[in-house]
């Protein structure tokens, strides 16, 4: 008997799943006979749902419904839970750790593979800003999205209950840094969300809240264009949301966060958003990269150079087909992540059949964004919206793209909900530290060591 041709998919994220999911569709023949395999690698059992993370930070909807069970949508491919350490394509083997090798002490194992398709995304980029690492908090994954409305609502609990007013200033100040999507589309929910929530404190006002949102570039929103980019400027001003334009985060040691133009705010809260940069695995790899850390790739999203490896999504440099500018590259963005990952399966399917394979070719459609609850803008095949049907849009649009029937309808029951009762305003933070009420009755009362024993 001949061995399946093992299909290795590095990563859980848009590409890898959706590659996946396509993968067990186009080569259902395969996988039932045997001749293929398709094993995934994955840091998460889900994959998350990244434009829902306001949203839920924001309490609209249940973080179990932005994440999709990895094991339930790939029930054909066999998931492990671990992380790929490094890569030698020459020798077609991927070196990994999983859950259980850290717990059978035996370190990292090798795993062989026939075609390699690295999706590992990316990760915040960070500056080596003083203070940023021990105070800094992200807004990348659905537990830094809970996270921070916990420590939002747990922020206005001090400012209500403390008679310090440096302290009260402090906790009601929150500060975002990175005007992408990101980081105005959390500030504009857990504006909304906390402003709702002061009503139920009696001595906390919605003025009292301060929200600022740093920028280093002249505009926000790039993507939905210089007018809609200037609107959301605007409508976030309307609000009494401190934009601050062409200005940087240069420190936030001691709960201070100290800007370029020199302005010091004393803030228990620093959002970073600025940017993201691919995963450190790529590094790891003896694939080409470019001068950003990605993976050089060709229009069919085979690696450049190199056979029977394949990437696509924040990772890969794919060249942009329909632009008409030579060395032009696609966007990092979810929109060409989908679509690549539906190409990429196809062609892979393709090369182990002996078929010709076709180029990835997608003229970006446009963007929209989120302002908060009825609020929006975006920017569509030309069309500019904004208020509530660039609101409405976006809900549209990205209800069509969330993964599985049963997440698109739990998703729409909760917003059916959300608009009929009143928000939830309960800040779980504990969640955070399960077992800590645990140890606290399991440790022996002070004094107890020096009883007698009976």
């Amino acid at each position: 008997m001949t061995e399946p041709a093992r299909i290795l998919v590095v990563g859980g994220g848009y590409v890898g799943m959706y590659t996946a999911l396509r993968l067990q569709r186009q080569l259902r023949a395969e996988l039932r006979s045997g001749a293929a395999e398709i094993v995934v690698v994955t840091s998460e059992p889900y994959m998350t749902y990244q434009p829902f993370l306001p949203e839920a930070a924001a309490g609209s909807i249940s973080p179990r419904h932005v994440v999709v069970p990895l094991r339930r949508v790939l029930d054909r491919c066999r998931i492990l839970i671990g992380e790929v350490l490094s890569v030698d394509h020459a020798k077609r083997t991927a070196t990994l750790s999983t859950l259980a090798t850290d717990e059978e002490g035996t370190g990292p194992v090798e795993l062989t593979y026939d075609e390699l398709v690295l999706a590992p995304g990316s990760v915040s980029r960070t500056l080596p800003v003083p203070g940023l690492a021990e105070h800094g908090i992200g807004f990348k994954t659905v537990e830094e999205a809970i996270g921070l409305r916990n420590h939002v609502i747990e922020q206005m609990d001090i400012a209500s209950s403390t008679r310090d007013p440096a302290i009260r200033d402090a906790a009601l100040t929150f500060v975002f840094v990175g005007g992408g999507y990101a980081g105005v589309e959390a500030l504009a929910e857990l504006e909304d969300m906390a402003r709702y929530t002061a009503r139920y404190y009696h001595n906390i006002k919605p003025g009292d809240l301060r929200w600022v949102l740093v920028e280093a570039s002249d505009r926000i929103l790039p993507e939905v264009g210089a007018t809609m980019g200037r609107y959301a400027v605007r409508e976030l001003r309307g609000r009494n949301v401190d934009v601050r334009l062409e200005t940087r985060l240069d420190s936030c040691e001691d709960r201070t966060a100290v800007l370029s133009d020199g302005t010091r705010l004393p803030t228990r809260t620093v959002v970073w958003t600025a940017g993201v940069r691919p995963a450190p695995l790529l590094a790891a790899t003896d694939l080409p990269l470019n001068e950003r850390g990605r993976i050089r790739c060709t229009a069919r999203l085979s690696v450049e150079g190199v056979d029977h490896a394949w990437a696509a999504g924040d990772a890969a440099a794919v060249p942009d087909v329909t632009s008409g500018e030579p060395g032009r590259e696609c966007a990092p963005n979810a929109q060409h992540a989908v679509r690549q990952a539906r190409v990429l399966a196809d062609n892979i399917a393709a090369s182990l059949r002996g078929r010709p394979l076709e180029e990835y070719a997608h003229a970006y459609a446009g963007s929209v964004a989120s302002l908060g609850l009825h609020k929006g803008v975006a920017h569509v095949y030309g069309r500019k919206l904004k208020g509530y049907p660039a609101w409405l849009m976006h809900r549209a649009y990205h209800l069509s793209r969330v993964p599985t029937f049963n997440r698109k309808a739990r998703v729409l029951a909760e917003w059916t909900l959300s608009g009929l009762f009143k928000r939830e305003i309960v800040s779980l933070g504990s969640l955070e530290h399960p077992r800590a009420e645990f140890e606290l009755a399991a440790s022996p009362p002070p004094g107890d060591d020096d009883k007698p024993s009976s």
